[in-house]
């Protein structure tokens, strides 16, 4: 199961710990993921997807079904 938002693309990114004494290792940046279900009235069904906190907020503000369409558009999905 990768960590990447169905809807965003939104996925992991690397960087480093930085110690006290400046030695840095390696390690990744995990994007906020929840697994959440929509329901879609216009298909009257129940999806459910893997997004991120940030998408969550676009979807509660303009909706599920401008967003799918809006990163369809952008080629997301």
């Amino acid at each position: 199961m990768s960590r990447v938002c169905d809807l965003t693309g939104k996925s992991a990114m690397k960087g480093h710990n930085v110690s006290n004494s400046n030695v840095k290792t390696k390690r990744k940046f995990y994007p906020n993921l929840q697994l959440k279900k929509f329901y879609i009235p216009e298909e009257d069904r129940w999806i459910t997807l893997k997004v991120s906190t940030s998408a969550l907020k676009t979807i509660n503000k303009n909706g599920i079904s401008s967003c799918i369409q809006k990163f369809l558009k952008k080629g997301y999905i």
